[in-house]
């Protein structure tokens, strides 16, 4: 069944989804993350069937062996993108194809079954058009997709399973952070690393997030938002900002950012913000940059703005920055000129309130 074009998707309605009501007072405001829609999408694999048994049924718990390899060895990979509400009512995607072949790349990476494009764009496609009516408007957010996919072999032999179960999930979202587009202040992890060259780093795995998870308390107890993680190596290379693409803008306008070198997720929200910066007439570097000379370029007054993107957050200004040594203020503190409009430009296509000449934005039909 693998090598078909489309899957056949069987469904399954919820016999008792949310009333308007109830699902009205949700979307005023979401939050991030708390609550799902009325159905779920899954999708088996087998080495015998390949991709099969695919359904759309209602939102619940899920059953599995002790013995899965996802519980003992990690095998298990994830992605994130939402539908927008256009003003005219359409519902859209944006590069969900980017989405796909980045989930691609992370099953190859810890060695599971790819799930073809094809299949992962008829999953998010179908399933978005049952949900629609979970999305909030434009005013309040999106709705999230968290497309996984997890080892379901009962085995205990460390080696790859060879059955996967693929599935799709939705959250309304409001603001990924509680402070909104209120600049955030960030921590400088000198000990804990995220990824090291030949790790994981490029993939999408949960792996890579739980081993944040102690250097996010590590912040947080040092009155911060979030973290910069250095590199492996030396402790000295800016790599990621928890699990977001960091950028720099300095004084003469141009944009750095850490280069893709195997340890940094490549977010479809840093590729897409390159390629509108350059349109815009910008100058955009990736290279690699030192902690200790971000800090020499604050109190310098290079530095001029600083913010970090993700499909999550879409995109946040970093007001101040913290270390073992000292806070230090990205100039006044405030949301830059140019953090604000690179998110407008970004938003705006996403939302289906400007043109879009990439072809990024996909119709849910």
């Amino acid at each position: 069944m693998s090598s078909e074009k489309s899957l056949s998707i069987i469904v399954e309605k919820n016999p008792s989804p949310a009333s308007e009501a109830q699902r009205q007072s949700i979307l005023q405001d979401p939050g991030f993350g708390k609550v799902f829609t009325d159905h779920m999408l899954l999708i088996r694999y087998s080495e015998e069937k390949g991709w099969h048994d695919a359904h759309i049924k209602p939102y619940g718990n899920i059953s599995l062996d002790p013995a899965v390899c996802v519980f003992h060895y990690a095998q298990e990979i994830f992605e994130g993108l939402k539908a927008y509400k256009a003003k005219d009512g359409r519902i859209l995607l944006f590069r969900p194809e980017a989405n796909a072949q980045r989930f691609i790349n992370s099953a190859k990476r810890m060695a599971m079954a790819p799930l073809p494009e094809a299949y992962f764009l008829q999953a998010i496609h179908e399933f978005v058009k049952m949900e629609q009516n979970w999305i909030p408007d434009q005013s309040v957010g999106t709705l999230y997709l968290r497309p996984f996919m997890i080892a379901s072999t009962p085995y205990l032999g460390v080696k790859a399973s060879p059955d996967y179960l693929f599935m799709l999930i939705a959250s309304p979202a409001g603001s990924y952070f509680s402070k909104g587009a209120k600049p955030v202040t960030v921590w400088i992890s000198e000990f804990y690393t995220r990824a090291a060259s030949g790790g994981t780093g490029e993939a999408k795995c949960g792996g890579n997030y739980a081993a944040s998870l102690l250097a996010q308390q590590e912040a947080t107890k040092n009155g911060c938002d979030q973290l910069v993680f250095l590199d492996a190596a030396e402790h000295k290379w800016i790599e990621e900002m928890g699990g977001m693409n960091i950028f720099f803008v300095m004084d003469d306008g141009s944009l750095l950012t850490p280069p893709l070198s195997g340890t940094i997720l490549p977010g479809v929200t840093r590729n897409s913000i390159i390629t509108l910066a350059k349109e815009k007439g910008l100058t955009v570097r990736e290279d690699r940059y030192s902690a200790e000379q971000w800090i020499k370029d604050i109190q310098s007054g290079k530095i001029r703005e600083v913010f970090a993107c993700g499909t999550a957050a879409v995109v946040t200004p970093i007001g101040f920055v913290k270390n073992k040594d000292g806070e230090y203020q990205i100039h006044d503190g405030n949301p830059g000129k140019l953090t604000q409009e690179i998110h407008k430009m970004l938003v705006d296509i996403q939302y289906g309130n400007a043109p879009d000449t990439h072809n990024w934005v996909k119709e849910v039909k």
